[in-house]
């Protein structure tokens, strides 16, 4: 597990580091262990506690000073095997950094861990590519952000820097449980708006569950 290091286990000679706190790349909430891997996204979602500038999730700081390659998000995980899941979720779409995603995901796998990735759903739309074949491959559920039942409160809410980025999400929706055994979309009660129970319709009538989240609360 990623340990912060702090004066009293640093060497004398390195003293001027005592005030260094190196970055939540993971963090435990409940059995699930989730990893944040970037801070880029695809949106910019009024919702979202990073837009509100505020870098807390359930008390720990998602704050980074570098986006960690895949070697030093594999050293921030201990046993994967001992979790509910490990879950690709932080303050950006890791699907953004795919290639490190997939590296991490397969040594999750290998080691008998389950991997969930909270996405928004516009990775095909990003990549100008199916990039749901190389998730089949080391995913074993998807968490979509659908956050609206049509384009206009989407927009609204989510600020997409994409045009089309809401029919590329449902599209992404319909197409990944052909890939993917367990594909949930999920939409925000209480959003100006949003209407949760054709969010719903449009989550069943793709082959998807759907679950209703609560504002601020990771899982």
């Amino acid at each position: 597990m990623y340990e912060h290091r702090t004066a009293g286990n640093l060497p004398s000679s390195l003293n001027f580091l005592s005030n260094f706190v190196p970055q939540q790349i993971s963090y435990i909430i409940g059995n699930r262990l989730y990893l944040s891997i970037t801070d880029r996204c695809t949106l910019e979602c009024r919702f979202c506690p990073k837009t509100q500038g505020v870098p807390f999730v359930k008390g720990y700081d998602l704050t980074m000073d570098h986006r960690p390659e895949a070697e030093e998000i594999i050293a921030a995980i201990d046993d994967p095997a001992k979790y509910e899941e490990v879950v690709f979720c932080g303050f950006g779409e890791p699907t953004l950094r795919l290639k490190v995603l997939l590296e991490v995901a397969r040594h999750i796998k290998a080691r008998s861990g389950r991997v969930r990735v909270n996405s928004d759903g516009l990775s095909n739309l990003v990549h100008k590519d199916d990039t749901l074949q190389a998730l089949a491959e080391c995913v074993d559920a998807l968490s979509i952000s659908m956050n609206a039942q049509n384009p206009e409160i989407y927009d609204r809410h989510c600020q997409p820097g994409l045009p089309g980025s809401f029919e590329a999400m449902l599209s992404f929706l319909e197409e990944a449980p052909r890939h993917i055994p367990d594909v949930t979309a999920t939409a925000i009660e209480g959003l100006e708006g949003v209407d949760i129970d054709a969010c719903k319709r449009l989550a069943e009538a793709r082959g998807v569950k759907f679950r209703k989240r609560v504002l601020d609360k990771v899982g």
